[in-house]
């Protein structure tokens, strides 16, 4: 695992209620301890108790670990089915992690769009290739109950992002968030649209 020095800058700079709820609800599906928690952050369960309860806001660093902590992962039957249904879509369609943007599956055609082979992106964060609309919308996220029990789905606009690692064109898409089977949850980016 990549030191959390490392992982800071390519993750998004969102903090706020919605990472300490998160992360109560995630800590709840484990029956895992606040002081447990904290040991595996390195904070005392009071720290814990107060980010779970909004009254205290991680720094980036704590954002980071709890990022880590939490990301995503495809570890039953029906979440390495749903990366298989990714993978085979016929349309440019891709899974991250919703918390560090950790690619979990693509489909062909949104590798082609990549411009990268699918080993060489499958695992890594996303984040750093968004674009400015992309980094708009997600830090409003929680303006539209993404959050919440019940997220929509968000259709997102938004130009190339003009990177050669990493290609992201100007397009409509849809994005839609859900819980896989280990509490974590994970982002459905559907395309809808290419703008010319």
């Amino acid at each position: 695992m990549a030191s959390i020095a490392a992982v800071i800058d390519t993750l998004p700079r969102i903090a706020g209620p919605h990472l300490g709820r998160s992360l109560r609800f995630w800590r709840t599906l484990r029956r895992m301890k606040q002081s447990h928690a904290g040991e595996l952050l390195g904070v005392s369960q009071a720290t814990v108790s107060r980010w779970e309860s909004g009254a205290l806001t991680p720094d980036a660093g704590e954002q980071a670990a709890i990022r880590q902590l939490m990301q995503a992962g495809m570890d039953s039957a029906a979440d390495r089915e749903l990366a298989r249904l990714v993978n085979n879509a016929n349309g440019p369609v891709h899974l991250v992690c919703d918390l560090t943007h950790r690619l979990l599956a693509v489909s062909a055609r949104r590798e082609r769009d990549f411009g990268r082979p699918r080993a060489e992106v499958l695992g890594t964060s996303l984040w750093p290739y968004a674009s400015d609309e992309i980094r708009a919308a997600e830090a409003t996220l929680a303006d539209w109950g993404w959050f919440e029990p019940a997220p929509p789905e968000l259709v997102i606009t938004t130009r190339a992002n003009r990177s050669p690692e990493v290609r992201i064109y100007a397009s409509r898409f849809r994005w839609v968030r859900f819980q896989l089977s280990d509490g974590s949850f994970a982002r459905l980016v559907d395309t809808i649209a290419y703008d010319d």
